[in-house]
């Protein structure tokens, strides 16, 4: 079985557990636990970063359209008067590409 880096508070209930296997005299083995009952996580990495969704047409600052408006998109609807299609960028479909 690997040992694996556990936390204080794992150590401490596996403290506890070793304990009450002594008081009740229960050895491991009768816990009917093998290696390959244990869960094993697939750790997923994260997702790639979207690609841009909108461009400023004159600065070229760009935003994925996740999280907090930046900004200068604030500032491009609000001051500059473009509208959300004027910055959105066009992303070729698969029949304009063929």
């Amino acid at each position: 079985m690997k040992k694996t880096m556990l936390t204080a508070e794992q150590e401490a209930v596996l403290r506890s557990i070793k304990k009450l296997l002594d008081f009740w005299q229960i050895s491991p083995d009768e816990l009917g636990i093998e290696e390959s009952d244990t869960i094993v996580r697939k750790i997923e990495p994260p997702p790639p970063p979207a690609g841009p969704k909108y461009q400023h047409p004159r600065s070229g600052e760009t935003w994925n359209g996740e999280g907090s408006q930046p900004a200068w998109i604030r500032e491009a609807l609000t001051k500059e008067g473009f509208t959300v299609e004027e910055l959105r960028l066009v992303t070729p479909t698969a029949e304009q590409v063929s």
